[in-house]
This record gives C-alpha cells, sequence and structure tokens, in this order.
C-alpha cells in the first residue's frame, strides 16, 4: 500500500504551484491513472515517489509520502544518458534480479514481451533500439526486481501493437497497486479503476486535483454532465439575480425621486421615504452576500487550440508519393523486402507494424524524399525530435524566439498569442527548448508545422506526447487536414478516427490491413 497525504509540489524556477494538498492511497488491485494537460507535473509526481532524489533539483513538496517498504518498480519516459551507452545485456546486469533470475522465468518475461530470448543477453547498444524495445527492456528489468507497486510513466509509448495488448493484460492482471501515465485513450478506457487528474486552472496561477474512483470512459462523461450542470445552474442564478439587481434599481431610482420631490410639508413621508431606503439597502446586502454564496462558473484547464490556416487542397489524382524500395536494411541487418507504397491527393496512411520491422527507417527515409520536392511542401515530425536539426541547433533558444525566426516584436508577439492557444504560461514561453517537457516540444513543433503551410505531413507516432485530453483535438485536426498525411502510429484512436489506409510492415513488405483495431 502507497499513501500520499497532504502533498504539494511546486517547481523551483518560476515558483508555480505543480499540485496542491493531494491525497490519496494505493492498495492492492488499485489502476490508478495520473492524467493532465503536458507541463502539470504527471512525470514529476511518478519520480517524487519512487525516488525525491530525481526531482530534487527542480522542485520543492511538502506533505507525506508513505511506501510501507514497499519495493517500487520504476518506468520512466527517457533513459539516463549513461544508460543509453551500455548495451542490453548490462542494462540488465545492473538490477541484480536479473542475474538472480531463473532462465526459464526470463525467457517467460521475453516470450510475453515478443523478443527473443537471446535478445536479454545482446550486446546491442540501447541507444542503437528501436523506441519499443527499449520500453521492453525496461519492463523486463522491472519485473527482475520483483516489486510490490509499479510506477509506470507512459509505458505505451513506441511499443507495438501486440504488446500493447499485452501490457493491457498485464496492468489488469497485477495484484499489488499500479499508477501509470498513458495517452493511449484506449489503454486508459481499458485498465483504470482510478483517476488522478492534476488540473492547472486561472492561467496555471493555481494547481488544482480531482482523485475519483472510476474507469476513465465514466470519469470523462461525469465530468463533462457535472460541468455542465454546474455551468447551467451558475447561469440560472446570475441570470436571476441580475432581474433582481434591475427591479431594486427600478425602486430605489423611484424613491430618489420621491425623495427630491417632497416638501417641508410633508415631514411624515419624509420618515416613510427615509425607512423604505434604509430596508432597500438591506435588501440590496442580503442578495450581494447570496452573490458571493452562489455556484461558480465552471474553471476548467481547457484542452489546447490550434488548428490548420488555410492549406491548398491537393489534387484527388495527385501523386505525392510512388515509393519502391527492393530492400531495407539497418547496419547490415534485412528488416523488409519488396516495399511499395502510393500515396495519391489528400490520403491518409499510417504504416503500424512489430518494434524493430523498420517502420521508422522506412518513414525517415520517404521524409528525406518528399521534404526535397518542389511541387508539394512536405514538413516531418520524427519520433526523436533531437533528429530535427533546427530543432537542436535552437535547444537553448525559447518556445518564442524558435517560432519567430529572428522576427521583430510584431512578430514575437504573434507568436506569444499562438503559444498561449498551447496553454504555455508567459514563464514557460521564456523556458530554453531543452528543457520543456516532450508534450511541451510536441506542441512547439506541431505548432511550427502549422505554420510552415505543409500540404503534406510525414509523422512519426504523431500524438505519442499529447495528453489524452488534447487526443481528440489532435486527431480531429488532422482528420480535416486537406493535405496528405503519412504516420506510423500504435494510437488505435488515431488509427480508426484519422486514417484512410494502413498498412502493416512485414519481412515481406507493406501489407494492407483493416482498422478495427
Amino acid at each position: 500500500m502507497i499513501q500520499i497525504k497532504n502533498l504539494s509540489i511546486t517547481h523551483k524556477k518560476d515558483l508555480r504551484e505543480l499540485v496542491s494538498g493531494l491525497s490519496f492511497t494505493l492498495n492492492d488491485g488499485d489502476r490508478a491513472a495520473v492524467i493532465g494537460e503536458e507541463g502539470n507535473g504527471k512525470s514529476t509526481l511518478l519520480r517524487l515517489i519512487y525516488d525525491e532524489a530525481l526531482v530534487s533539483d527542480y522542485i520543492e513538496y511538502t506533505g507525506q509520502i508513505v511506501r510501507n517498504r514497499c519495493i517500487l518498480g520504476y518506468l520512466g519516459q527517457e533513459l539516463e544518458p549513461e544508460e543509453r551507452e551500455k548495451s542490453v545485456y548490462a542494462f540488465l546486469s545492473e538490477e541484480s534480479g536479473f542475474l538472480e533470475s531463473d532462465p526459464k522465468e526470463l525467457a517467460m518475461y521475453a516470450r510475453k514481451l515478443h523478443v527473443p530470448t537471446p535478445f536479454l543477453y545482446s550486446e546491442q547498444r540501447m541507444d542503437t533500439l528501436s523506441g519499443g524495445e527499449k520500453i521492453k527492456v525496461c519492463m523486463i528489468r522491472i519485473l527482475c526486481r520483483k516489486p510490490d507497486v509499479l510506477l509506470l510513466d507512459e509505458p505505451s509509448n513506441d511499443i507495438d501493437l501486440a504488446t500493447l495488448l499485452w501490457l493491457e493484460q498485464f496492468i489488469l492482471g497485477w495484484r499489488g497497486p499500479v499508477l501509470f501515465i498513458s495517452h493511449d485513450e484506449v489503454l486508459l478506457e481499458r485498465t483504470a479503476n482510478k483517476i488522478i487528474h492534476l488540473e492547472q486552472i486561472r492561467k496555471k496561477k493555481k494547481a488544482r486535483h480531482t482523485v475519483k474512483t472510476a474507469d476513465y470512459g465514466t470519469y470523462v462523461r461525469e465530468r463533462a454532465s457535472g460541468l455542465e450542470k454546474q455551468g447551467q445552474l451558475a447561469r440560472k442564478e446570475r441570470s436571476e439575480y441580475q432581474k433582481q439587481q434591475e427591479r431594486f434599481r427600478q425602486i430605489r431610482q423611484k424613491v430618489e425621486y420621491q425623495q427630491e420631490s417632497i416638501t417641508r410639508k410633508s415631514p411624515h413621508g419624509a420618515k416613510m421615504l427615509k425607512k423604505k431606503m434604509h430596508t432597500l439597502k438591506s435588501a440590496e446586502r442580503r442578495f450581494d452576500k447570496e452573490f458571493d454564496q452562489m455556484m461558480e462558473m465552471p474553471d476548467v484547464e481547457e484542452s489546447i487550440f490550434i488548428k490548420f490556416p488555410e492549406t491548398e487542397t491537393l489534387p484527388p489524382k495527385k501523386v505525392v508519393l510512388d515509393f519502391s524500395l527492393s530492400e531495407l536494411a539497418v547496419e547490415g541487418r534485412v528488416l523488409a523486402r519488396n516495399i511499395h507504397l502510393r500515396v495519391t491527393g489528400g490520403e491518409k496512411v499510417c504504416l503500424i507494424g512489430d518494434n524493430g520491422a523498420g517502420k521508422s527507417t522506412l518513414i525517415k527515409r520517404i521524409a528525406g524524399l518528399l521534404c526535397g520536392r518542389t511541387d508539394i511542401r512536405a514538413a516531418y515530425i520524427p519520433q526523436n525530435y533531437e533528429d530535427i536539426e533546427e530543432f537542436r541547433a535552437n535547444s537553448k533558444s525559447s518556445p518564442v524566439a524558435f517560432l519567430a525566426e529572428g522576427g521583430g516584436r510584431e512578430e514575437e508577439t504573434k507568436m506569444r498569442t499562438f503559444l498561449g492557444s498551447l496553454k504555455y504560461t508567459p514563464d514557460e514561453m521564456e523556458h530554453p527548448v531543452c528543457e520543456l517537457s516532450g508534450g511541451q516540444k510536441a506542441k512547439l513543433l506541431l505548432l511550427k508545422t502549422c505554420m510552415s503551410g505543409a500540404n503534406v505531413l510525414i509523422m512519426d507516432e504523431p500524438t505519442r506526447n499529447f495528453s489524452p485530453l488534447s487526443g481528440p483535438v489532435i486527431r480531429d485536426m488532422l482528420a480535416g487536414f486537406p493535405g496528405a498525411v503519412i504516420s506510423v502510429s500504435h494510437d488505435r484512436k488515431y488509427i480508426r478516427e484519422v486514417c484512410d489506409k494502413v498498412y502493416r510492415m512485414t519481412e515481406e513488405g507493406l501489407v494492407p490491413e483493416e482498422k478495427r483495431m
């Protein structure tokens, strides 16, 4: 059992409170999902619960974290720099439980995670693995620790659909507490039975949280219904108040007129009017007090607002891509043969497949071809943002400077407005790009892409860093994009709602796939 008592977390740099007075308990069988917009402290919360040394350089906290001598298994979003240079075997060997585990047990872990057992003893460096392969190795190391409690920060990132289904069953079957963060709405809907929602309201000046024992779908529906009812009641009360104020205004004007008109010949009438005015003012004070106690209008952290500007629509018969490749290989290892992909007009295509099948390698090669074309305007957002030279070169710049590209004050003001629509605070607009969270970087690059006027998008896991509450906005935006989209994704809602065609990457090339997932 894990207990969090009156926990408050404050960011040292801008003194922004990320969490305020949070309390909850995790018991066996609890599958608690932490949700909220990017930069709200979700990952910080998990790191703090696991080991406060991981966050002590940038946050301060008050309250209690009662771990009750539980063994915690923590999966972070990123590997530490020194871990990236280690081989798979060296990385796993850092966990004593790996060396002490029975070979049959290790083989079982490998089988469940869809990796060959010899892979666990590989000398391949961690930084050369695909994103999904890294997640699988980290999960195996955690399992070897025999944890009582799991803390998982985006375990669904970059894993293939088969492993995603395994992850769902794994979380559902885990007997101890699980506290996890995920942007995969389907995973949340199928596994979470408790929701911890972290919000930043009043323009990120106030932290608020909700802890609800419910599945994700129920929580979202009940929250929306509750906010709607609260808004209706608040609007009704304010309407009645305004009507009452108008009646008081009319009566007051009448009494004031009578007071001005009365003569000394009617002292009794003047006395009655004075008494009437006193009663009127008392009633006004009573109604003002009642106004202060009225139902508040809903104050919520709205999802991001972003849309593509008017872009030239591609003709339906326009050939965006007619790609053929006899062999796709990486470091001498053949991943696939006889690859053919044709994309026309405004088609939205998605590539799926097992981790390590070569999807990211293929789409990077496609991006290299399309971004050099002059008859289309192509933009590429890779899975690893550091692969973008412009992004890497401006890592020390602020988001405003990154977007404004040396423009004047008017251009900077415009960029601040755009960033504000993505829920950046004024302080965050001045932070170095390299210090932004994964979600904030994703927003920045998506905004840059929107401003580029691109009519062809090449995107590797386009929804991976956006919160589940922002997910519908991103999907609607991409579904309505008038150009072509070529993407790699394991996001089942994205595949169903955005993509026209889906191809599975296999050793024998790209195979058309049904969208039912």
